[in-house]
């Protein structure tokens, strides 16, 4: 059998917040807010036990966006002075907020939500941390001056967070860099530096999720400009093999990525992404379980764990639950 898990987010109910957004602002308050962001965790939880999902998780239902949602549990940060950036080497650009000192988490973050979902779930439960690299393509600095010191500084944070997460019971603790193709040579210069200060000391699994980013129109008009293949992480994948990171989490369906590219994660369990959150198509188990067979020309199928692409938070509700369905079916399917 594949342990089956997906990268993270599922789609918000649209009674929760408004549907197909990624920065989707909430429609509730208070305590409705909280309760609601309760009962989304709870479906989407079951939707995918009955899916057939090992390892699964909260769908980032009590965070509006995978990264803010801890930068506002974070002091050093000023969400008033709010600064112009441009995201992934300027890909797009973002209206953002600034540090302005040094970073420090203000309490616990996600412990709540965590203490939640670990007692509605035997399953395995795994948790998703924005990853420092992403973490400062994703804010403006006015204070550090050189990006992998603040990296470092956040990775210290993260670390803290993800060590009373580890506690409460979660088994697998994934960062998503999703800036790792990106900027490639500071992969290797100090972004799996950060990642290893991030996961010092944890208890459980780890993972990094790398990717080309959600299937939003700037993410999508800059894979055009990618050409007929990838292989920016022919560059980086040697360091991922060679670091303290136990899983790697890659997309792997309807992907321009070379499957053979894989071979080099020799030492890691890879979250091989069966599943396009670019698409608007529901996959059969067909298709997922040919995307699982061919991984296994490259890594050993002890390796492999069937997983979506990315996140599917901009997603139709409906759509997510087909392709969910897909994944676990199409898991089986490959497992004969």
């Amino acid at each position: 059998m594949f342990e089956t898990t997906i990268a993270g987010s599922l789609p918000k109910p649209a009674w929760l917040a408004e549907p197909e957004k990624l920065w989707a602002p909430w429609r509730l308050e208070g305590e409705e807010l909280e309760q609601g962001k309760r009962d989304a965790a709870l479906m989407w939880m079951s939707e995918q036990e009955a899916a057939g999902i090992d390892v699964v998780t909260n769908g980032e239902q009590f965070r509006e966006h995978f990264v803010h949602g801890f930068l506002k549990h974070v002091d050093g940060i000023d969400w008033n002075k709010m600064t112009v950036m441009g995201i992934r080497d300027d890909r797009y650009d973002a209206e953002v907020p600034t540090v302005t000192g040094p970073v420090k988490r203000k309490g616990r973050v996600h412990s709540e939500e965590v203490e939640f979902t670990r007692a509605h779930t035997t399953r395995k439960l795994k948790f998703t941390l924005p990853g420092p690299m992403t973490i400062c393509d994703t804010i403006a600095d006015d204070h550090y001056g050189r990006r992998d010191d603040m990296a470092m500084a956040f990775a210290e944070i993260l670390n803290e967070e993800a060590t009373e997460l580890a506690e409460l019971g979660v088994d697998l603790i994934q960062f998503d860099e999703p800036a790792f193709n990106v900027f490639l040579d500071d992969v290797i210069e100090w972004g799996v530096e950060a990642l290893h200060r991030a996961i010092e000391g944890l208890p459980c699994d780890t993972a990094v999720h790398i990717c080309y980013g959600y299937g939003i129109e700037q993410n999508l008009r800059w894979k055009e400009t990618l050409g007929s293949e990838w292989r920016q992480y022919e560059q980086i994948f040697p360091a991922l093999n060679n670091s303290k990171i136990d899983q790697v989490s890659l997309e792997c369906a309807n992907s321009k990525v070379p499957m053979s590219l894989i071979g080099l994660l020799e030492d890691k369990v890879v979250m091989v992404g069966a599943i396009d959150v670019a698409s608007f198509e529901a996959e059969t188990p067909q298709q997922v379980a040919a995307t699982v067979v061919e991984a296994a020309n490259y890594i050993s199928r002890e390796q492999i764990r069937p997983c979506t692409n990315c996140g599917m938070a901009p997603l139709p509700r409906g759509l997510a639950l087909q392709k969910l369905k897909a994944l676990g079916a199409g898991a089986k399917l490959a497992a004969g």
